[in-house]
């Protein structure tokens, strides 16, 4: 497992990049905002933990996991500024995401036994949110809707890509906080903590970028937009995050039951960035 270098053109991208579906564009644009911070934010809680981690082969796919999370960020951060082309001010949404992730994960200046206990409580919410991360993954894999609605080819190819590796790597953050931790009762708690604020911030943050789109006025609210993607199968349907958080929550869990590995290594042999990255 390692970091595909790869690179996204941007510049013919609409803004509904869903040919009729704001709403379902501005969904799918909630991960360019949040993404960025928060996959570096992981990616840096890997690294701190690595002096812990002593089984050489997690050890490694903890390397490759860092790898991948950060172009993860740099690739969906170079969206940013085609947003801003077109008429989207991303950067309040931006401040605020940063500023609520640090506040709330920052390192706080802890020291000795509180330091390694925080780091333990953070590392088990990111493997929280890792599970959502690569069942999404395999969402867009699946998602034969998105082509069928003429999702830009560009778009489509950066979330299947971002999907696949989330696949890929489902196991190991779950990995490394078993290592280090292994606690049921931790685990459970960030995995539920994580799901509601992941709810309300997808569903905040999709609302900002709605009313901020040029042709606001001239669509229905948002709720019944959304209802309408949802059964045309553009965006998953909010209880998506509570139907998926039963198997996390069953003790013998573990992630290497969900998704389709070969299913999201076929996607990476063809997809057309990963495939520019090889050459």
């Amino acid at each position: 497992m390692a970091a595909r270098d790869v690179e996204f053109d941007w510049r013919d991208v609409p803004l509904h990049y869903i040919p009729g579906e704001p709403f379902a564009s501005h969904f799918w644009n909630v991960m360019h905002l949040i993404v960025p911070l928060g996959e570096q934010m992981m990616a840096g809680c890997v690294a701190e933990a690595l002096p812990y981690i002593s089984d050489e082969r997690l050890r490694e796919e903890a390397v490759g996991f860092i790898g991948q999370e950060s172009m993860h960020a740099n690739s969906h951060g170079g969206y940013h500024a085609r947003l801003a082309e077109q008429g989207i001010d991303v950067e309040p949404i931006v401040r605020h995401v940063e500023h609520m992730l640090r506040v709330v994960f920052g390192d706080h200046g802890l020291t000795g036994r509180a330091k390694r206990e925080w780091l333990h409580e953070r590392v088990a919410f990111y493997a929280g949110l890792e599970h959502y991360t690569a069942i999404i993954g395999q969402w867009f894999l699946d998602a034969d809707a998105l082509e069928a609605a003429g999702m830009h080819p560009v778009m489509l190819d950066l979330l299947r890509w971002h999907g696949a590796e989330e696949v890929e790597h489902r196991n190991v953050l779950f990995d490394i906080f078993q290592h280090l931790d292994g606690g049921y009762l931790r685990r459970t708690r960030t995995v539920v903590t994580g799901s509601v604020g992941l709810l309300a911030t997808t569903f905040t943050v999709v609302d900002l970028l709605y009313r901020q789109d040029p042709e606001y006025r001239w669509w229905k609210p948002w709720p019944v937009e959304a209802a309408r993607a949802i059964r045309r199968g553009l965006i998953p349907s909010p209880g998506f995050f509570l139907t998926e958080l039963p198997p996390y929550l069953r003790p013998g869990f573990h992630p290497s039951s969900m998704g389709s590995l070969d299913k999201a290594l076929h996607y990476l042999a063809i997809s057309p960035a990963a495939r520019a990255a090889q050459h």
